[in-house]
């Protein structure tokens, strides 16, 4: 088997067992077991910084009339179905609540947690992964279905903001500094995060949203500087839109008053 992080798998209690019948259901997948209705962090990107343990909720429903001995369980994985890579610390189900138990219909949730500090989790996992959906059978057998559902797994960023001076007189010019940082998973830090587009965002005191007033490239070090008008008071911000291996994110607002 390939690199697999992982701690433990727990599940929550009895699993519901389809006794005395062993035909396949219509429409199960090869093994006599099929899986649907999954969904894992609620259809958003699994985004992961550098020392804390992320929970992924997830949820499916189980079709079969087999009897099956722990599990079941969704994960990503990548590579071979049977032999990939699988990306988790520990799973927790719950137990497996029956829908229509004379067709074999049953609902699962689920808690996976991915722990970055993990040795075999670096920088390199990022990106995207697939989902298996498997259930442990009598006799060291199991299913283990590809349920076609992609995973972004993104490294964590940071976004900070500084506006200057405050307050400010009306006209003058205003200096809005700041950094985006992106978690390096092979260090467990936080590094600057150069040649990215970040935007500058305003909102006027009393509005309700923001607005983009210009977009600006981070230096080497991941700095952001740049100079507006300070025109009315309001809230300034900078906004990183991520991309297919680092989350978005925006930095808290800095209220500036204008005189």
């Amino acid at each position: 088997m390939g690199k697999t992080m992982w701690r433990a798998v727990v599940a929550g209690g009895a699993a519901i067992v389809f006794t005395g019948v062993t035909a396949v259901p219509a429409g199960a997948a090869e093994g006599g077991v099929s899986f649907s209705r999954v969904t894992v962090n609620g259809g958003k990107p699994i985004v992961i910084g550098v020392n804390e343990e992320v929970e992924v909720r997830a949820a499916f429903r189980m079709t079969t009339k087999l009897k099956f001995d722990f599990g079941p369980t969704v994960l990503p994985y990548r590579g071979k179905l049977s032999s990939g890579d699988r990306l988790y610390s520990a799973v927790i189900t719950s137990d497996c609540k029956v829908v229509d138990k004379a067709k074999g219909i049953c609902d699962v949730d689920e808690w996976l947690y991915i722990d970055p500090r993990h040795v075999d989790f670096g920088n390199e996992d990022a990106g995207t992964w697939k989902t298996a959906a498997q259930v442990y059978l009598p006799g060291n057998a199991q299913d283990i279905d590809d349920v076609n559902l992609p995973l972004q797994v993104k490294r964590a960023t940071r976004v900070t903001v500084n506006a200057s001076p405050e307050p400010v007189a009306a006209g003058k010019t205003l200096t809005v500094t700041g950094r985006v940082t992106r978690a390096n998973w092979n260090t467990h830090t936080y590094q600057g995060y150069a040649g990215r587009t970040v935007s500058l965002q305003f909102k006027a005191a009393g509005a309700s949203s923001y607005t983009r007033v210009k977009k600006v490239t981070s230096s080497g070090t991941g700095a952001l500087k740049t100079t507006v008008k300070a025109t009315k008071p309001g809230t300034w911000r900078w906004t990183y839109y991520g991309n297919s291996t680092s989350g978005a994110k925006s930095s808290t607002g800095d209220y500036v008053a204008v005189r």
